[in-house]
C-alpha cells in the first residue's frame, strides 16, 4: 500500500488488536515488534509519542524533547475528537499533530501500529515511519 507517499502495509484482522497483548498474539511477534502513538495534550496541541509496545511514554521527556512543559495524557474522548480515530487504534499518522519517536523504536527495521481501528494494523519501515511523521526521534520512555 502507498497512500499519500507513504509507504506501509495495512493488515486486517478478525479479531480485535486493541491491545498490545491481542496484536502481539495475533502476529505471532514480541510486544517489543509494535510501537503505540500515546496521544498527549499541551495548550490546545495535540502531540504524539510513538514507543515501543512494551514501553510507556513519559510526558516529562516528551515535553523536554517538544519544547514544551510536560503535556498531559489525553482521555479515550479527547483521542478520538483530536485524531479522529479511537484509543487503541490510533495510526501515527492522518491528523495534525507534533510527533516524537522514542529512540529505542528506531533499532527495529519494521513495527507495527495502529491501523486505524480495532480489527487492523499498519505495518511500516521504521524509516519511513520516520519521514512520513516529521518526527523528532528521542528518548521518551519512561524508565524504571
Amino acid at each position: 500500500m502507498t497512500s499519500a507517499g507513504i509507504k506501509g502495509e495495512q493488515l486486517y484482522f478478525q479479531g480485535s488488536v486493541h491491545t498490545v497483548e491481542q496484536a502481539a498474539k495475533e502476529l505471532n511477534a514480541r510486544p517489543s515488534d509494535l510501537v503505540k502513538s500515546v496521544v498527549l495534550l499541551y495548550g490546545g496541541q495535540v502531540l504524539v509519542a510513538i514507543v515501543s509496545g512494551d514501553d510507556r511514554a513519559s510526558p516529562l521527556k516528551v515535553g523536554k524533547a517538544l519544547g514544551s512543559p510536560p503535556p498531559r495524557m489525553a482521555t479515550a474522548r479527547e483521542v478520538l475528537k483530536y485524531t479522529g480515530y479511537p484509543a487503541g487504534g490510533v495510526p501515527p499518522f492522518g491528523y495534525e499533530a507534533k510527533v516524537v519517536i522514542d529512540s529505542r523504536v528506531m533499532d527495529k527495521a519494521v513495527v507495527y501500529g495502529g491501523g486505524g481501528s480495532e480489527r487492523s494494523l499498519l505495518r511500516i519501515a521504521t524509516a519511513e515511519l520516520s519521514r512520513a511523521t516529521a518526527a523528532i526521534v528521542a528518548d521518551v520512555r519512561e524508565t524504571s
